[in-house]
């Protein structure tokens, strides 16, 4: 796996809305970290689509989540993923999966990604399977409801009392 930037790191980006983060993003963030000499977590804004948790408290959690590995580092971005991979000088989009519904879709977007800039590569990891049916919107819906929703989201998300952020 080459593919080097102009200063000679293999670097990746993780983009998401992590609203918020869940065990699975960790599962594949961790696995990718490994992979790569930097991966920016990169939390795409989307003025279109109402979130549930602001902005600073999703980085704050990626940041607590992440503080142990000193080549990972969390970032916000608006517009198109691949002009953000662009500006940080990353040649690789780092994209999970949990199904094969996840699978067509990422495969389509890597596919458009591969249009506008042709030396991005997509990496598709698959999440471990126990993390396979933790989604943002199904944990948003638990929250929304509740519920308790520890087991899904990485120790540093403490959402006991949050209902709509």
């Amino acid at each position: 796996m080459q593919n080097l930037n102009l200063d000679g790191k293999r670097r990746a980006v993780f983009p998401g809305s992590f609203d918020p983060i869940t065990r699975g993003h960790e599962n594949i963030l961790r696995r990718a970290a490994g992979l790569f000499d930097e991966v920016v977590v990169a939390i795409g804004i989307n003025h279109d689509k109402k979130s549930m948790f602001p902005l600073e408290q999703r980085m704050a959690w990626c940041e607590a989540t992440f503080a142990d590995l000193p080549n990972v580092t969390v970032a916000s971005f608006e517009g198109l993923t691949a002009h953000f991979c662009a500006e940080v000088h990353a040649n690789w989009l780092i994209r999970g999966v949990r199904n094969g519904g996840d699978f067509e879709y990422e495969r389509t977007i890597a596919q458009m990604t591969k249009y506008l800039d042709d030396e991005l590569e997509t990496m598709i990891l698959f999440t471990d399977p126990e993390h396979a049916p933790i989604s943002s919107s199904v944990v948003r819906d638990i929250v929304h409801h509740g519920g308790d929703v520890a087991r899904f989201v990485p120790d540093a998300v403490d959402l006991r009392d949050s209902k709509n952020g």
